[in-house]
């Protein structure tokens, strides 16, 4: 990894799509759908579906590239402001993993922002994503560093996943009923029913480009170690394939050590008997000044 001259700063044009586009399809991580214009224009207006109660508490991102000495372009970031308070946000930042293009591009961020009281980077999800809330540390050390050095804490928030479909040797569960779930967008929920009763549940997200999300499964207290969740997630997958998907991602918020009140050693545990591998750690940020 080389280190490029301190880039140049302007606003996103129409024609920068291309470039931007292979911007981001060059920091893709497996279970990732490609970069779009479609979906690009979504993330830029600042708007998604599935995020839209923390989307739809900022102003319109303002999007910027970077550019080379060759008038390439190099790096892009986004930021807006919170209606509310003027908090700031940096929902995206792209730099091929260079050191002075990541400088440049948070430097730019700083000034844009330069008012808020504090700024929070990555966040949750953008509509270029399936849901990937944060920054894969280990893909991108570079941008990891960069925000530390600007004065961003760091917070690790999720063990990031992926299986391919179909998966052999997963039960299924009996007795369940699959409806739309309520303020998901196109998602939908499955219900492990007992003498007529939810004992379990599961929300999957409907397939981008092939690629489905299962955000979670939850077990009652009751309902635990006789193999609901197992034969729950069987079933989620199934209804995940029936509905075009290749592949499935999720989410664990393992940060916290076994024993506590989030642990999800048996979380894990399920998904990587199934045939989950973990693909990276995701990362928020925030700067309080």
């Amino acid at each position: 990894m080389s280190s490029s001259p301190y880039p140049a700063l302007r606003p996103y044009a129409r024609a920068d799509l291309p470039a931007v586009l292979a911007l981001l399809d060059e920091d893709r991580l497996p279970g990732q759908p490609q970069a779009t214009s479609e979906l690009f224009a979504e993330a830029s207006r600042g708007c998604t579906e599935a995020d839209a109660p923390w989307w739809g508490a900022y102003r319109v991102p303002d999007v910027h590239v970077a550019v080379g000495s060759g008038g390439a372009i190099v790096g892009t970031v986004a930021c807006a402001r919170r209606t509310k308070d003027g908090a700031g946000l940096i929902p995206w930042l792209h730099c091929r993993e260079d050191p002075a293009v990541a400088e440049a591009l948070l430097a730019h961020a700083a000034a844009a922002l330069s008012s808020a009281e504090s700024i929070d980077a990555f966040p949750f999800a953008t509509p270029l994503t399936q849901g990937l809330e944060g920054l894969p540390v280990g893909r991108r050390p570079v941008t990891h560093a960069a925000l530390e050095r600007a004065g961003y804490a760091g917070e690790r928030l999720w063990r990031y996943m992926r299986a391919d479909l179909p998966r052999a040797g997963l039960p299924r569960a009996e007795d369940v009923r699959v409806g739309p779930a309520p303020d998901r967008g196109a998602s939908q929920r499955l219900e492990v029913l007992r003498d007529g009763r939810s004992v379990a549940e599961a929300v999957i997200g409907h397939p981008v480009q092939g690629i489905g999300v299962l955000w979670w499964i939850e077990v009652d207290e009751e309902a635990r170690g006789r193999g609901t969740g197992r034969a729950l997630l069987g079933s989620a997958l199934d209804v995940l394939g029936g509905l075009g998907a290749t592949q499935v991602v999720l989410y664990v918020d393992d940060d916290e050590p076994p024993g506590g009140e989030r642990d999800r050693t048996a979380a894990n545990r399920l998904y990587e008997s199934a045939g989950f591998v973990e693909v990276d750690h995701l990362w928020s940020y925030a700067r309080r000044d």
